[in-house]
């Protein structure tokens, strides 16, 4: 007969080894997957290509990592939690290492497409692997700190790599990002606590399609998987050319002042919890057109000749779009039922697609015509996702909801 291992509980210092674990792949994991980012206009340089063949550098990561989600759950179902998020933290620190050494475009796309592949790991087992170990009252606040960290770790690295290409070049950017990571990759593996509630088992092919049917029925998820996609495809493509945009004529501003823009990732980490209590409190179908039409002022206000209001558009924009996600995120968990682990890989598939194909293909507005072709096609997405937010106030509530909210599904 096997003995129940006790959960971790919070206050402890088993839990303070977990949640500072759980920080650290965050942090880790968000700085490799977007380190390219601020870099573009230098890529583009260095390889004598254009923005929308440098947004690749981008996309080649993301768009790969968003098919990976779908298996890497299945397979630490096998393997365990633990070490499968070991092994990506590693291998995609090491490739970002090698990153920095390649001799031409396509070596670099290929080794970004690889690092994709590897990250896919992290954020597709870590709410399994804490889910696991840690005692059900404890699970929001050591997932809170992965959450954080993953903010952190997109808004910091996305920073020091700009400073660092701006003093030594991009190659030393990349050289010095793989090297921190290799570095907090050890720390994961020597915080994160050897796993006790997993047990190996296979997927079920059948419960998986029967799983798929269901959320392929609900009146709202598929609304949702669609917004996530949008509303992604929409900010990193804002981001993608906005460092071509604000080095430009008539600002020119250095890489470095670029990455400052960088640190209003920070408005997004208070507006998400913010959005998050309203659709709690009026629930998400009253609420998830508000940050999606906030975003389309702050992308409106970027196209005026003011530096400062370019600015304050980016933050609005910024803030508006993790607005929204939190709200969408939440959403899929609440209506998944007991489909929420397969809800949820499906809504960071399209999420993270969003980000790959249509960050991607915003270089074809910016070719056509620049910034204004940029505000363009992001504007075009925001009406698809505020179409969607007006559809899914009709959505009916879920008898049974397991968190029901005044009523809201």
């Amino acid at each position: 007969m096997s003995v129940q291992t006790p959960a971790i509980m919070m206050g402890g210092p088993e839990f303070r080894r977990l949640a500072s674990a759980m920080l650290a792949a965050g942090l880790a994991t968000f700085a490799l997957l977007y380190t390219t980012q601020p870099m573009l206009p230098a890529l583009a340089a260095t390889f004598d290509v254009t923005p929308a063949e440098a947004s690749l550098a981008v996309s080649l990561a993301t768009g790969p990592m968003a098919i990976a989600l779908l298996f890497a759950g299945a397979i630490s179902d096998r393997v365990g939690r633990r070490s499968v998020m070991i092994v990506s933290l590693f291998a995609a620190s090491m490739l970002t290492l090698l990153t920095a050494f390649v001799p031409n475009w396509h070596l670099l796309l290929a080794a970004r497409l690889l690092v994709g592949l590897a990250l896919s790991g992290v954020p597709a087992v870590a709410m399994a692997y804490v889910a696991e170990e840690v005692d059900g009252g404890s699970i929001g606040a050591a997932m809170g700190l992965y959450i954080s960290g993953s903010t952190i770790g997109g808004m910091a690295g996305r920073l020091g790599v700009a400073v660092v290409a701006d003093h030594y070049g991009w190659r030393a950017a990349l050289a010095a990002m793989g090297g921190l990571c290799l570095a907090i990759a050890m720390l994961f593996a020597w915080l994160a606590p050897p796993s006790r509630g997993f047990v190996s088992r296979r997927q079920d092919g059948r419960a998986f399609v029967a799983g798929l049917g269901r959320l392929w029925r609900d009146d709202a998820l598929c609304w949702l998987y669609l917004a996530a996609f949008v509303l992604m495809g929409g900010f990193v493509t804002l981001y993608n050319y906005a460092g071509f945009h604000l080095q430009g004529a008539p600002w020119r501003l250095s890489q470095s002042a670029v990455g400052v823009i960088f640190l209003l990732y920070i408005v997004g980490t208070v507006s998400s919890a913010w959005f998050g209590g309203l659709a709690g409190r009026l629930g998400p179908r009253r609420v998830f057109w508000i940050p999606t039409a906030l975003f389309m002022a702050g992308l409106l206000l970027t196209v005026t000749p003011s530096l400062i209001l370019t600015i304050v558009g980016l933050g609005v924009a910024t803030g508006s779009f993790f607005g929204a996600h939190s709200i969408a995120s939440t959403w899929v968990s609440r209506r998944a039922g007991a489909d929420r682990a397969q809800a949820a890989s499906l809504y960071l598939f399209f999420y993270y697609m969003g980000s790959s194909v249509l960050g991607s293909a915003g270089g074809i507005a910016w070719g056509r015509s620049g910034w204004d072709g940029i505000v363009g096609f992001v504007a075009v997405l925001l009406l698809v996702a505020l179409a969607i937010a007006i559809r899914l106030r009709s959505a009916p509530p879920l008898a049974g909801d397991p968190i029901p909210i005044h009523g809201a599904a």
